[in-house]
């Protein structure tokens, strides 16, 4: 595709502003996205001469450590808002050109294409397919170990615009800026947090793997092989235990080609199978749920979908945390406030045969307001039959489950 930098024009660029999240954090220059709007025909204008002039130069980008709650972080990168929305418009532009190039076995951060989706379409797949291995697979560090030079080898595939790939390699170039104060210049990654980056690391992965596994390892195996890939995380199912072993090879060999490496702590094969007299009917953790073989009231065998117990566990001390920094609200405030936290976890753990890990984080939430609402004074103020009104008369009446929808059966079997 040529001529795609004459795209970022001012009408592009204020459609992209409208997209723009106004209470998103603000970059090293510490302006946000309503004030730099205060003036946006000017701000564009100054942009776009820039553009053509090619005297822009991409900011710094300020790096936020995000607890994950395992004592680890989540380095998040926050551009300016000018490199924002470059990126924005940037990605349209390709996710124009790479929406008809992805295959179905990607998954994330695609428009239409959600966790929860993927998640029942996992399910359904392992339930009908003759697969009795599987590779949970997870890259290290991911995001922050794409190599560039590989990044752009790939993006000259599909595009021939010289300008727009050095505006790409100007954002990958950008330093960091610690909170620390320091600043990094990078090699290597993309910046968790930056706009254009989900479409890159899907652009990385598409030639590394997806391509690779549909191209050159699912056809030429004897039984049946799929793959299913949600960012950096994904699953690989087999139905012979020694090309699931041999492909577990092949993978650290391949990733290994483009600079990536796999988590040994998260990257596992398992049984996994409907009736194995062996006993290979492990279980295995995707995307926040556990999935495991189970037999229903008629003796059936289906695959289960349950809240990961790790996550639950996760779920519940932020739950607890955050009860206990907010209990000095308004009761009316609070509650309406859980409510729309526990809506959220609701709509996306609520599947069927899910209701005794969704009864035992609502138990421990009725505990943990039970705790901390009743420490808002010296006396004890609730008994747990008014508690347990007072949540009724705000329809805070428990899991439920989502509805159902028709899942999509996608990648014929070899």
């Amino acid at each position: 595709m040529r001529n795609l930098y004459g795209l970022l024009t001012e009408s592009n660029l204020r459609l992209c502003y409208e997209g723009l999240r106004k209470n998103a954090a603000p970059g090293v220059d510490r302006v946000t996205v309503r004030e730099y709007g205060k003036n946006l025909d000017e701000n564009l204008a100054d942009l776009v001469k820039r553009l053509k002039q090619r005297r822009y130069r991409a900011k710094l980008v300020r790096r936020k450590h995000i607890p994950k709650g395992d004592g680890k972080t989540r380095p998040l990168g926050i551009p300016a808002v000018e490199d924002k929305l470059l990126q924005l418009c940037v990605t349209k532009i390709l996710s124009a050109i790479y929406e008809t190039e992805f295959l179905e076995t990607s998954w994330g951060y695609r428009p239409g294409r959600g966790a929860q989706e993927a998640s029942q379409v996992l399910a359904g797949r392992l339930a009908i397919g003759r697969y009795h291995w599987v590779l949970d697979a997870d890259l290290k560090s991911y995001f922050d170990t794409i190599d560039h030079d590989w990044l752009i080898r790939m993006l000259e595939l599909r595009v021939a615009d010289g300008a727009l790939l050095q505006l790409i390699r100007r954002w990958l170039k950008a330093g960091i800026l610690e909170e620390d104060g320091n600043v990094i210049d990078p090699l290597t990654g993309t910046p968790q947090g930056g706009i254009l980056s989900p479409l890159l690391a899907n652009v990385y992965l598409h030639y590394a793997l997806d391509l690779w596994f549909e191209k050159h390892v699912r056809c030429r195996l004897r039984g049946q092989a799929m793959l299913l890939r949600y960012a950096d995380d994904f699953v690989c199912a087999f139905e012979h235990e020694a090309e699931a072993r041999k492909f577990h090879e092949q993978l650290e060999a391949r990733m290994k080609k483009f600079e990536l490496s796999l988590s040994t702590e998260k990257t596992h094969l398992v049984g996994f199978s409907r009736n194995d007299p062996k006993g290979n009917n492990g279980g295995f953790d995707f995307l926040s749920f556990r999935y495991h073989w189970e037999t229903t009231r008629k003796g059936n065998r289906k695959v289960q979908r349950m809240t990961s117990p790790r996550k639950r566990q996760r779920s519940e001390a932020a739950m607890r945390a955050w009860i206990k920094a907010n209990r000095h609200e308004p009761v009316k405030v609070l509650l309406g406030r859980l409510k729309r936290k526990l809506t959220g976890y609701w709509n996306y753990y609520g599947v069927n045969g899910n209701m005794m890990s969704l009864n035992k984080f609502w138990r421990e939430t009725q505990r943990s307001l039970y705790q901390w609402l009743n420490r808002r004074s010296q006396r004890r103020s609730y008994r747990w039959d008014k508690l347990l009104n007072l949540l009724k008369q705000h329809g805070l009446n428990g899991p439920r489950l989502r509805g159902n929808y028709q899942q999509r059966l996608w990648l014929p079997s070899t």
